[in-house]
Formats: structure tokens, C-alpha cells, sequence
């Protein structure tokens, strides 16, 4: 039920904080129910270990034959046929998952990407209006609430490296264009400059 503030309306909201740190510890209590669940212990290690891991199952699979019918092929340290076997059918099933996990991820950013969009134009909306309302006597005394929006959104955030890397490509850009507008526009008047200080167009 929604209540009435100083004449503004509050619509109580879900606690987001609370159901989202239920949804943290559902996902960290996976981490002891999936089986064979290995934390990468450097950035790069799953990169490190996907070339063999590509390997064609066709192959695995020979392999597995063999050592079972080869006992010259069995290693002491070496894994058995029904372990190996264990392995693949593991990865098999567990591969869509991977793939459930990074749309799910994909979609949950957009969500909260998409509401953060949807609360900045309602406050961008407000602040527009709140400006021109600002400028007539009846409702200038909102002059002091436009300049405190005014200074929060000229505070703007710290850019990520990326968005710095691409705005100094962006600058470059720009420049080059400038530089190639700049030399066009010398090679048409070297023409005109050169007839000027040609000595056989001079009369005599």
C-alpha cells in the first residue's frame, strides 16, 4: 500500500539488497553441488588449457579403447578408461550450462543496465522541466533545487580505461581528418602559388 509524504506519494519498493544477496549465496552453495568444480587459479589459465581441450571426443574415445585392450598402454600414473569416460560424460553435460550461466549473465546486466537508463531519463526529464520552470516568477523557487541538480550532474563518474582508450582513438580520429582536410586544401592552392613565381608567365 502506498503512502502519502509531505504530499508526495512512496510506493514501498522490494527489498533488492536482501533477494539479491539470497541469489549471491544460492550461486556460491553451487559451487560445493557441482561436481569437479575447479576455481582457475590465474586469469588465464582456462585459455591456457582450451587447445587440448578441443581435442575431438573421437579421439579420446580410441584412446580409451586401446588402453583397454592394450595393458602395454597402461600407465601406473595414468587415468583408467571408465575414469576418462567420467570425464567426457562430465563435460558434456555440463557444457549448456555454461552457456544458460553466460546468457543469464548477459541478460541480468542489460536488466540493470536498462533500469539505471530508465531512473536517469525520468531524472533527466525533471531537471529539464525543472529548468524552465525555474525561469518564470511564479515557480522560481526552484532556482535552488536546478542548482543542486546542476552540480551532482557535473560530477561525472571516473572513466573506465576502455573509455578512455576509445576516446583517445576518437581524438585521433578527429585529428587526422583535420590534417588530411588541411593538406587537401594546401595541394589546391600549390597550383595558384606556383603561377604567381613561374618567371615565364612574367611579360617582358
Amino acid at each position: 500500500m502506498s503512502t502519502i509524504e509531505r504530499g508526495v506519494s512512496t510506493i514501498p519498493t522490494p527489498g533488492y539488497a536482501e533477494t539479491a544477496q539470497t541469489r549471491l549465496e544460492d550461486l556460491r552453495r553451487w559451487r560445493e553441488q557441482i561436481p569437479h568444480f575447479v576455481i582457475p587459479p590465474a586469469a588465464d589459465a582456462t585459455q591456457r588449457l582450451s587447445a587440448v581441450a578441443a581435442i575431438p571426443p573421437e579421439f579420446i574415445e580410441l584412446t580409451n579403447v586401446a588402453v583397454a585392450n592394450q595393458t602395454s598402454l597402461m600407465r601406473a600414473d595414468g587415468a583408467m578408461p571408465a575414469q576418462v569416460r567420467d570425464l567426457m560424460s562430465y563435460a558434456d553435460a555440463y557444457a549448456p550450462l555454461v552457456d544458460e550461466l553466460e546468457a543469464l549473465a548477459q541478460f541480468l546486466d542489460h536488466s540493470v543496465t536498462a533500469a539505471r537508463n530508465q531512473a536517469a531519463t525520468e531524472a533527466l526529464t525533471t531537471y529539464a522541466l525543472a529548468q524552465r520552470l525555474a525561469k518564470l516568477p511564479a515557480t522560481a523557487h526552484l532556482a535552488p533545487h536546478v542548482a543542486d541538480m546542476r552540480r551532482a550532474l557535473g560530477r561525472t563518474r571516473k572513466r573506465s580505461p576502455e573509455e578512455l582508450a576509445q576516446r583517445a582513438v576518437e581524438r585521433a580520429v578527429r585529428a587526422e581528418a583535420k590534417v588530411a582536410k588541411l593538406a587537401k586544401k594546401a595541394l589546391k592552392a600549390l597550383p595558384a602559388a606556383e603561377a604567381e613565381t613561374d618567371p615565364t608567365t612574367d611579360e617582358p
